[in-house]
């Protein structure tokens, strides 16, 4: 393993660490007046199910940068839950791209522990 490796695991924690923050705290609860202000996630899913996704891509984004052998045990999780997150956005006709990105990401820090 070289250093861009080590780089990549750290920037695939990194972003994963963010975007499980910015699942749990912005989490906006749907009105009863109306659904204008909603974020999508508030009207499709309940805040605990959005909250527990969050908490395990944190989980999964330490667990990556720990020198014990869960790297690729956790590279692996998140690739899993990037792929179904992708087949999520694209059964509900929304742009996957950034998904994808992801998926590379996780892909390429898997390649660099198995090979």
């Amino acid at each position: 393993m070289n250093n861009l490796d080590r780089f990549m695991e750290f920037l695939a924690a990194a972003v994963f660490l963010l975007v499980g923050l910015s699942k749990i705290f912005s989490y906006r609860y749907p009105r009863e007046s109306g659904e204008a202000g909603t974020a999508e996630l508030a009207r499709e899913f309940p805040y605990w199910g959005v909250a527990l996704v969050g908490l395990f891509e944190m989980a999964a984004a330490m667990a990556l940068v720990t020198p014990f052998q869960l790297t690729l045990f956790a590279a692996v999780a998140l690739a899993f839950s990037t792929i179904i997150a992708g087949l999520y956005r694209l059964s509900a006709q929304k742009p996957a791209a950034p998904t994808v990105v992801l998926f590379l990401l996780v892909l390429f820090v898997i390649c660099g522990r198995v090979l």
